[in-house]
Protein backbone atom coordinates (compact mmCIF):
# COMPACT_ATOMS: atom_id res chain seq x y z
CA UNK A 1 0.00 0.00 0.00
CA UNK A 2 2.79 2.33 0.93
CA UNK A 3 4.70 1.65 -2.28
CA UNK A 4 1.10 2.67 -3.80
CA UNK A 5 1.15 5.76 -2.55
CA UNK A 6 4.36 6.94 -3.01
CA UNK A 7 3.88 5.51 -6.58
CA UNK A 8 0.84 8.00 -7.06
CA UNK A 9 2.51 10.81 -5.37
CA UNK A 10 5.50 10.77 -8.10
CA UNK A 11 2.61 10.42 -10.41
CA UNK A 12 0.82 13.58 -9.41
CA UNK A 13 4.36 15.43 -8.62
CA UNK A 14 5.15 16.88 -12.55
CA UNK A 15 1.46 18.56 -12.37
CA UNK A 16 1.70 20.53 -9.27
CA UNK A 17 5.25 21.54 -10.36
CA UNK A 18 3.47 22.60 -13.73
CA UNK A 19 0.73 24.52 -11.85
CA UNK A 20 3.10 26.57 -9.97
CA UNK A 21 5.53 27.27 -12.91
CA UNK A 22 2.67 28.90 -15.02
CA UNK A 23 1.25 30.38 -11.58
CA UNK A 24 -1.47 28.42 -10.02
CA UNK A 25 -4.20 29.82 -12.89
CA UNK A 26 -6.22 31.35 -10.22
CA UNK A 27 -9.17 34.00 -10.81
CA UNK A 28 -7.82 36.78 -9.57
CA UNK A 29 -4.64 36.98 -11.85
CA UNK A 30 -4.73 38.18 -15.83
CA UNK A 31 -4.18 36.17 -18.19
CA UNK A 32 -2.82 37.40 -21.52
CA UNK A 33 -5.26 37.30 -24.33
CA UNK A 34 -9.02 38.33 -24.14
CA UNK A 35 -11.12 38.20 -21.37
CA UNK A 36 -15.01 38.50 -20.98
CA UNK A 37 -16.52 41.19 -18.40
CA UNK A 38 -20.05 41.08 -17.42
CA UNK A 39 -21.81 44.35 -16.64
CA UNK A 40 -24.61 43.74 -13.85
CA UNK A 41 -26.64 44.03 -13.22
CA UNK A 42 -28.28 43.04 -16.35
CA UNK A 43 -30.56 45.98 -18.49
CA UNK A 44 -34.55 45.89 -17.43
CA UNK A 45 -35.75 48.52 -19.17
CA UNK A 46 -39.28 50.09 -20.04
CA UNK A 47 -39.95 50.09 -23.88
CA UNK A 48 -41.81 53.19 -25.55
CA UNK A 49 -44.86 50.81 -25.02
CA UNK A 50 -47.10 50.99 -21.84
CA UNK A 51 -46.20 47.67 -19.65
CA UNK A 52 -43.22 46.54 -21.97
CA UNK A 53 -40.09 46.02 -21.25
CA UNK A 54 -36.52 44.39 -22.47
CA UNK A 55 -34.55 42.52 -20.24
CA UNK A 56 -30.65 42.04 -21.18
CA UNK A 57 -27.97 40.98 -20.33
CA UNK A 58 -24.38 42.01 -21.91
CA UNK A 59 -21.02 40.71 -21.77
CA UNK A 60 -17.91 42.82 -23.35
CA UNK A 61 -15.07 41.06 -25.17
CA UNK A 62 -11.47 43.03 -23.51
CA UNK A 63 -7.94 42.73 -24.96
CA UNK A 64 -5.50 44.40 -22.50
CA UNK A 65 -5.97 45.69 -19.17
CA UNK A 66 -5.93 49.29 -19.43
CA UNK A 67 -9.10 49.07 -21.69
CA UNK A 68 -10.93 46.69 -18.58
CA UNK A 69 -9.43 49.70 -16.04
CA UNK A 70 -11.29 52.22 -18.51
CA UNK A 71 -14.50 50.46 -19.06
CA UNK A 72 -14.64 49.54 -15.09
CA UNK A 73 -13.87 53.06 -14.64
CA UNK A 74 -16.70 54.50 -17.14
CA UNK A 75 -19.09 51.87 -16.14
CA UNK A 76 -21.76 54.21 -15.12
CA UNK A 77 -21.89 56.13 -18.21
CA UNK A 78 -21.67 53.20 -20.28
CA UNK A 79 -24.42 51.92 -17.95
CA UNK A 80 -26.26 55.29 -19.00
CA UNK A 81 -25.85 55.09 -22.47
CA UNK A 82 -26.82 51.69 -22.91
CA UNK A 83 -30.23 52.35 -20.99
CA UNK A 84 -31.01 55.01 -23.34
CA UNK A 85 -30.31 53.11 -26.32
CA UNK A 86 -32.35 49.74 -24.88
CA UNK A 87 -35.52 52.37 -23.83
CA UNK A 88 -35.73 53.83 -27.01
CA UNK A 89 -37.10 50.81 -28.77
CA UNK A 90 -40.70 49.58 -29.41
CA UNK A 91 -41.88 46.25 -29.10
CA UNK A 92 -41.70 45.83 -33.47
CA UNK A 93 -38.19 47.21 -33.87
CA UNK A 94 -36.87 44.12 -31.63
CA UNK A 95 -38.68 40.94 -33.16
CA UNK A 96 -36.60 40.02 -36.07
CA UNK A 97 -32.65 38.45 -35.25
CA UNK A 98 -31.68 41.45 -37.96
CA UNK A 99 -33.43 43.96 -35.61
CA UNK A 100 -31.69 42.24 -33.05
CA UNK A 101 -28.09 42.52 -34.86
CA UNK A 102 -28.40 46.04 -35.50
CA UNK A 103 -29.16 46.72 -31.94
CA UNK A 104 -26.07 44.70 -31.11
CA UNK A 105 -23.76 46.63 -33.35
CA UNK A 106 -25.34 50.13 -32.08
CA UNK A 107 -24.14 49.16 -28.59
CA UNK A 108 -21.21 48.28 -30.12
CA UNK A 109 -20.88 52.16 -31.76
CA UNK A 110 -22.01 53.46 -28.04
CA UNK A 111 -19.80 51.76 -26.31
CA UNK A 112 -16.81 52.81 -28.38
CA UNK A 113 -17.89 56.45 -28.24
CA UNK A 114 -18.68 56.56 -24.60
CA UNK A 115 -15.21 54.85 -23.14
CA UNK A 116 -13.42 57.28 -26.10
CA UNK A 117 -15.28 60.47 -24.80
CA UNK A 118 -14.99 59.74 -21.43
CA UNK A 119 -11.12 59.45 -21.79
CA UNK A 120 -10.96 62.77 -23.36
CA UNK A 121 -10.61 61.95 -27.03
CA UNK A 122 -13.32 62.81 -29.41
CA UNK A 123 -13.86 61.94 -33.03
CA UNK A 124 -15.85 63.97 -35.20
CA UNK A 125 -19.37 62.72 -36.54
CA UNK A 126 -18.89 61.41 -39.82
CA UNK A 127 -21.20 60.96 -42.46
CA UNK A 128 -21.66 56.73 -43.10
CA UNK A 129 -20.63 56.25 -46.88
CA UNK A 130 -22.48 54.29 -49.09
CA UNK A 131 -21.66 51.89 -51.42
CA UNK A 132 -22.58 51.44 -55.28
CA UNK A 133 -23.74 47.80 -54.50
CA UNK A 134 -26.41 47.56 -51.95
CA UNK A 135 -25.31 43.94 -51.47
CA UNK A 136 -22.24 44.91 -50.00
CA UNK A 137 -21.61 46.02 -46.27
CA UNK A 138 -20.07 49.28 -45.43
CA UNK A 139 -17.16 48.86 -43.92
CA UNK A 140 -16.53 48.95 -40.05
CA UNK A 141 -15.16 51.85 -38.25
CA UNK A 142 -11.39 52.18 -37.22
CA UNK A 143 -10.85 52.10 -33.31
CA UNK A 144 -7.15 51.30 -33.63
CA UNK A 145 -6.24 54.58 -32.95
CA UNK A 146 -8.60 55.73 -29.60
CA UNK A 147 -8.67 54.60 -25.95
CA UNK A 148 -11.11 52.39 -26.73
CA UNK A 149 -9.06 49.96 -28.95
CA UNK A 150 -8.84 47.05 -27.16
CA UNK A 151 -12.93 46.48 -26.92
CA UNK A 152 -13.35 44.25 -29.46
CA UNK A 153 -17.14 42.94 -29.22
CA UNK A 154 -20.68 42.76 -26.91
CA UNK A 155 -22.95 40.33 -26.49
CA UNK A 156 -26.33 39.91 -25.83
CA UNK A 157 -25.71 36.79 -23.32
CA UNK A 158 -29.99 37.09 -22.03
CA UNK A 159 -32.57 38.92 -24.30
CA UNK A 160 -36.30 38.87 -23.06
CA UNK A 161 -39.06 40.64 -24.10
CA UNK A 162 -42.39 40.85 -22.32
Amino acid sequence: MRLFLLLFSFLLMPAFALAEEHGGGGEGESKGGPTYLEITPKFVVNLLEPKKYLSINVQLLIDGAPTEAAIKKHMPALKHELIMLFSDRSMDSLQTMEQREALRQESIDVIHKTIDKAEGVEEPEEVPVTTPDPHKKNKAKDYSHLPSAGFKDAFFTEFLLQ
